[in-house]
């Protein structure tokens, strides 16, 4: 069992990743469960936490709650940006995990964006 499977039930996670000069930006994301031992999380492409994963997929995933107030242990990941197929996958996912607030808050990034203004990050545990 993956170090990142109880994560999978959270309602939020904090995700943290990492400055250049090695500052922690912590981030609470939905999340959902993304293969065996593996999660992802859905966000804007244009968000600093996709500039910090391109750069260094280093990042530590931890449970909390809508404000980002931690409710457990932090775990080292690595965090990848998927490809639109993930994306779409993972927008699922999130629609069938957070039901009508999923499917109302993917109706309007729809809306504002379209489909390529948001990501899927997926995240498996660290080497």
């Amino acid at each position: 069992m993956s170090t990142l499977d109880g994560l999978a039930t959270a309602p939020y996670v904090s995700v943290t990743t990492f400055r250049k000069d090695g500052r922690a930006v912590a981030t609470p994301l939905w999340v959902v469960p993304d293969g065996e031992g593996a999660l992802a999380v859905w966000t804007r492409v244009d968000s600093g936490k996709v500039k910090r994963i391109r750069r260094d997929g280093r990042v530590t995933v931890a449970p909390c709650d809508f404000r980002g107030n931690l409710r457990g242990e932090a775990v080292e990941a690595r965090a990848r940006l998927g490809t639109p197929e993930d994306t779409a996958r993972i927008r699922r996912g999130i629609a069938r995990k957070y039901g009508l607030s999923g499917r109302l808050t993917l109706l309007g990034s729809r809306l504002r964006g379209g489909h390529t203004s948001t990501v899927a990050v997926l995240i498996t545990p660290a080497d």
